[in-house]
């Protein structure tokens, strides 16, 4: 793969469904326009220092695994095993499960009978089984797993294709806002010399945050709630750090690698404030829940949270949600085809260190892919599909990729110092002082989420400490093998 390949993964990887949905819960927690955009302002911060930060480690390590082998090189294996532990119980896996079933909830604007309604087998009363919307999850997974199987080239043109038409879908969305601007949104949340943009959004201000799905309510300040928020953009921006499992595949990786993690993650996330920009200039930000037109609802209350599906309606009655649906069915698409082809990659070079089945570690003959390893994604990612669970650990997992990128950079520190001759075609942008304001402000947000997010902290930490005793008998086993031989 190119540059402009490897740059596709990143974009493709980063865009799914989250930047058309999350602002409506991000808008109801901070209350104000300035806090809203504030919120989107720190997670591009953050996202961009830690992909310049990664461009180094992905120059100098140009090896297929990534993120997992700067751990393992960094800190030691456990700690890339924990990482690719979790990957692939979760973070990967239910991402994809999880994007996959948006792409069925979408298709069911054009075809009704696609529904997570409609069953086809349920067991107990949860959301146990299949129905239409999670079949054509399955269908689609399981067709970009086969195309992938074909080699990176295959799987690499999808995601150009793919990936070029999500970021034309979002461009679109941003031209709208700009000739569909809204006078009254506009006097709502801009109004009165930016006076209403910047209500609700100074120092002494308390916001009002319940602690945990059912806890009592707690008064935050202005850097606690854009640390709560971070959740949803945080997200939404997430996996931008795929194409380094890729490595292994990439042209002049040395070059290509942080370039296209800088390109990638800058482009995404200008598009992504500047949606957030249009969002304000169409729908006013407060709205009433029982209200029964789009503008009344606005973007805190917009229907099923979808708030650029509203934008869209708001500029072509009628049609609009037929349009943002088929910018969504795209979007995911592209999504889901990025991280199956980069997480393969993690587990089979897991596999390469005994860490993983064995068949895993192996490539095709034909076309040089780890086949075994995107079947065995397949079989996990099903079966998440089925279990109605998977949208619950992905919020339980947040936390936890929030720990895992800090634990990466902090490597960065690590190999500096124990390895301070090897080779860096590229050196992190801004070293030491961005990559410590990245552990700083990561930092601040998982101690926040610790308080007042429970319920998405402490299961993710119990995931990732799960794989403690797994990674013992894996390292045990290993080591009885090199014993027998």
């Amino acid at each position: 793969m190119g540059l402009f390949s490897a740059t596709a993964i990143v974009m493709g990887s980063m865009i799914g469904s989250g930047i058309f949905i999350v602002s409506a819960d991000m808008s109801r927690a901070v209350g104000s326009p300035a806090l809203l955009i504030a919120a989107w302002f720190v997670t591009a911060a953050m996202t961009i220092i830690g992909a310049l930060s990664y461009g180094e480690l992905a120059a100098m390590m140009p090896k297929a695994g990534g993120q997992y082998v700067y751990l393992r090189e960094a800190l030691g294996p456990l700690w890339g095993f924990l990482y690719g532990w979790t990957l692939f119980l979760v973070i990967q896996t239910g991402t994809i499960a999880a994007v996959g079933v948006a792409f069925g909830k979408f298709l069911g604007v054009f075809f009704p009978s696609v529904s997570q309604k409609n069953w086809l087998w349920h067991m107990g009363q949860g959301n146990v089984g299949l129905n239409t919307a999670n079949l054509a999850a399955i269908a689609i997974i399981t067709l970009l797993t086969l195309l992938n199987t074909f080699g990176v080239k295959m799987g690499a043109a999808v995601q150009n294709v793919f990936t070029s038409a999500k970021v034309l879908a979002l461009a679109a969305v941003v031209l709208v806002g700009i000739f569909a601007k809204n006078t009254t949104a506009i006097a709502a949340n801009f109004g009165a010399g930016l006076h209403q943009f910047w209500a609700g959004a100074g120092w002494h201000t308390l916001h009002a945050v319940k602690v945990g799905s059912g806890g009592a309510t707690s008064y935050v300040g202005l850097l606690t709630i854009v640390a709560v928020v971070q959740v949803g953009s945080l997200f939404s921006s997430d996996a931008w750090n795929n194409v380094t499992f890729t490595a292994g595949e990439i042209q002049n990786p040395k070059r290509n690698l942080p370039l296209s993690l800088a390109i990638g993650t800058g482009v995404v996330l200008l598009l992504y404030v500047l949606c957030n920009f249009v969002y304000l200039s169409v729908l006013p930000m407060a709205g009433d829940p029982a209200a029964t037109t789009i503008a009344g609802r606005g973007i805190q209350f917009a229907a099923e949270d979808r708030v650029a599906t509203a934008v869209m309606e708001s500029a072509f009655a009628g049609l609009g949600a037929k349009l943002m649906a088929a910018a969504i069915l795209v979007s995911t698409f592209g999504c889901v085809n990025g991280m199956l082809l980069a997480g393969a990659r993690v587990y089979y070079a897991m596999s390469r260190d005994g860490l993983f089945f064995k068949s895993v570690g192996k490539l095709s003959a034909k076309s040089k892919t780890p086949v075994n390893s995107l079947w065995v994604q397949w079989a996990w990612t099903c079966l998440l599909c089925l279990s109605g669970s998977y949208g619950q650990l992905l919020d339980y997992v947040i936390f936890a990729v929030l720990i895992f990128y800090i634990l990466t950079i902090a490597g960065l520190f690590v190999l500096r110092r124990t390895r301070p001759d090897a080779v860096r075609p590229y050196r992190a942008f801004g070293y030491p002082v961005l990559p410590a304001l990245y552990i700083a402000m990561a930092t601040w947000i998982c101690v926040v989420l610790l308080r007042y997010k429970p319920q998405y902290t402490w299961p993710g930490l119990i995931i990732v400490l799960l794989g403690v005793p797994v990674y013992l008998l894996w390292s045990k086993r290993l080591a009885a093998e090199k014993v027998a031989v």
